[in-house]
């Protein structure tokens, strides 16, 4: 047993500290998602187009993305906490900014360093509950850190439209405050020192893989804009991608000192659980970016309403962590990784059968099912994916996990989005060729529509829009409910910690 491991049970003030961090983690992730819904009501205020109002996003999701996998060097440099708190004070301070922000370009600059100061938030926030809690433990710990991680998405749209409907779309970054100060003073008060360790800083390898994750956000997030592949500013982004990524690889494993060290990878539990928050970044993100347009586009559904009917989601994922991080300690967690996986197709297939004429009760049932099946593959898969890790890879290993997570997350959403915008237009044609003068079936519904009248007409075009749309919903879910069950085999691969 290591010292780390021998004084863990000795920690001071765990509930306090727990309850700290939990609460800059939530912060961070809240912001992921809370900006979304706010976005048309910032567009008049900046003086930007729809286009360019997407930019306050897009900066905030790189600058996070690059800085993400300097968490282990910096936390290895100046100290855990003391990063931590700088992380906080600097994210606190530059959300404020953003709530005074007078034009896109002062929104997208404090956005991009709002980015900055939080990338280090999460990663650092599991590293200090895995150091603070013994083996025994680590499952609750990492239930009471997955809460936090995957209910912030969940209700972040909901206080966004809440806040920006009730007050004004700059209390969305303003919120941040009162949170951001208790955060920061349980932090500073409870947390541990932690000893330095500094390394020198592989500047080549950082260039190399922000390069490669740079290009890669770029690419996912413009592409549905410049219609993919058929623009040269998406060609640009790929090759950038896989030549920044490439050479990173080729890099670390030829350098003396890499910037990530290789040796993290050859633990088969890590590298199988990079996998798994991949996919679980894909499922959890692509879902919650899909229901709320289909809400208020086919049922009418206002903002607060799609907040009400999601928010039983994210009660099933708390419910399911606070019992898993229990169960993981006698139970396999590659069951209960199997268990949630199988749930969470459930939930996918109950939604493939989603209709324009339904009520809210399937959308909530289906909601609290891959709720649970969601909490039931994180909580398992965080702790095993670092149960065989040694101690001194943690911080670099879980700002890795964090940046794949968010990686899939965007991934995810690039994916059913563009599936969506083009099925849509496939479905519409399809359906519409059968609107003719000569069809029987129209001649006997509605006259008017099949001698041309344009109001009839326009009536027509409305219902097959929403129908076609309804479809490419369904289609997004089928595909990923087949992403899910192509994981479960990936469970097989995982091993028990001894």
């Amino acid at each position: 047993m290591t010292a780390l491991a021998a004084a863990q049970p000795e920690v001071k003030h765990r509930g306090l500290i727990t309850l700290s961090i939990m609460l800059a983690t939530i912060m961070q992730v809240l912001d992921t998602t809370i900006a979304n819904v706010a976005l048309p009501s910032m567009t008049g205020d900046l003086g930007a187009s729809q286009d360019t109002i997407t930019w306050v996003l897009t900066s905030y999701i790189v600058a996070s993305a690059i800085v993400t996998p300097m968490t282990g060097w910096l936390a290895d440099r100046f100290g855990k906490r003391e990063l931590f708190l700088v992380s906080i004070i600097g994210f606190v301070a530059t959300s404020m900014a953003c709530g005074m922000a007078w034009n896109l370009t002062s929104m997208v600059v404090f956005r991009l360093l709002q980015g900055l100061f939080g990338a280090a938030i999460v990663p650092l926030s599991q590293t200090f509950l895995l150091d603070i809690n013994p083996r025994e433990k680590a499952g609750q710990a990492m239930a009471m850190w997955g809460a936090g991680i995957m209910v912030g998405p969940i209700i972040g749209p909901t206080l966004g439209g809440w806040l920006t409907e009730s007050y004004n779309w700059r209390w969305v970054f303003f919120i941040n405050l009162p949170v951001g100060i208790i955060a920061f003073l349980g932090s500073a008060a409870f947390l541990p020192r932690s000893q330095q360790r500094p390394r020198s800083f592989d500047l080549m390898g950082f260039g190399l893989l922000s390069l490669g994750i740079g290009a890669m956000q770029l690419m996912l997030d413009r592409g549905g804009e410049v219609d993919w592949f058929a623009s040269g500013e998406i060609w640009i982004y790929a090759v950038l991608t896989f030549a920044g990524f490439w050479m990173f690889a080729t890099h670390i494993r030829h350098t003396e000192h890499p910037f990530l060290d290789p040796r993290i990878f050859a633990d088969r539990n890590f590298a199988t659980g990079l996998v798994f928050i991949f996919v679980i970044g894909v499922l959890l993100l692509s879902s919650l970016a899909l229901l709320p347009p289909m809400l208020s586009r086919i049922l009418s559904y206002p903002v607060i309403t799609t907040g009400l009917v999601m928010a039983p989601r994210g009660v099933g994922t708390m419910v399911s962590m606070l019992v898993v991080g229990r169960l993981v300690r006698i139970i396999d967690p590659r069951l209960l990784v199997v268990t949630g996986l199988l749930l969470t197709a459930l939930s996918l297939w109950e939604m493939s059968g989603f209709s324009p004429q339904m009520d809210a009760v399937p959308i909530i049932r289906s909601g609290i099912v891959q709720g649970l099946g969601l909490g039931l593959v994180f909580v398992p898969l965080s702790t095993i994916a670092f149960a065989t890790l040694e101690p001194r890879f943690r911080a670099d290993a879980t700002s890795l996990f964090s940046l794949v997570r968010n990686i899939g997350s965007s991934v995810g959403i690039s994916i059913v989005s563009v599936l969506l915008t083009r099925n849509i237009q496939i479905n519409h044609a399809e359906l519409s060729a059968t609107i003719t003068p000569w069809n029987p079936v129209l001649r006997q519904l509605n006259p008017a529509a099949a001698t041309g009248n344009p109001a009839a007409l326009s009536g027509i075009d409305g219902m097959i829009n929403a129908q076609a749309a309804m479809i490419s919903y369904l289609d997004d879910f089928w595909l990923m409910m087949w992403i899910t069950l192509a994981a479960i085999p990936l469970a097989l691969v995982l091993r028990k910690a001894d």
